[in-house]
């Protein structure tokens, strides 16, 4: 298994939090299988709060949020988001990791850096690209009006205006990368 971490990148204006919602949402991202570059999936989507349990009752394999089976290949590979405690088991092991565990992006203190927002354990394959969909994320602004609906990047900008205390709230310049850890 190989820890991936799904970075964040932003300039902000009057944002106190980005957060990336992991309960009862669909994520987008885009796979390649491991061993050979030239198979990859687009656009796969799957639910971080719902397991898939292991087609082998056999198997010794903990369930996973997304499985494939790349042609030619017995086992299916797997991805699995981990949560808070089992990201800092896995962190543990990674010494020289040093940008800590995933957390919610903080508007100006964390402009222009490379924030952890996502955890995965991956066997087999490695995500290459995240793609945001409608409602992923949790906006709040720096005075603590929480943005959590119909929040949707396109061009990789969000706007809207926080009318409770009279200010603009928008985001821009937003990146996504994934690493492996």
């Amino acid at each position: 298994m190989v820890l991936y971490m799904l970075f964040m990148k932003a300039e902000t204006e009057n944002v106190g939090e980005i957060r990336l919602r992991t309960e009862n949402v669909n994520l987008r991202i885009s796979v390649r299988n491991s061993l050979s570059d030239w198979e990859r999936r687009e656009n796969v989507v799957f639910d971080p709060s719902e397991l898939e349990e292991q087609e082998d009752e056999s198997s010794r394999e903990p369930p996973s949020h997304f499985s494939i089976r790349w042609e030619g290949s017995k086992k299916a590979s797997v991805l699995r988001c981990l949560d808070a405690k089992e990201t800092a088991t896995a962190l543990k092991k990674k010494k020289k990791y040093k940008e800590g565990a995933p957390r919610g992006f903080k508007g100006e203190d964390d402009n222009d850096k490379w924030v952890p927002i996502l955890a995965a354990e991956c066997r087999g394959l490695e995500p290459y690209e995240f793609s945001p969909m409608k409602d992923e994320f949790v906006i709040t602004s720096e005075n603590g009006y929480l943005f959590d609906e119909e929040i949707e990047f396109e061009d990789e900008e969000w706007a809207d205006y926080d009318a409770e205390n009279d200010c603009p709230v928008s985001i821009s310049e937003l990146k996504f990368k994934f690493e492996a850890v």
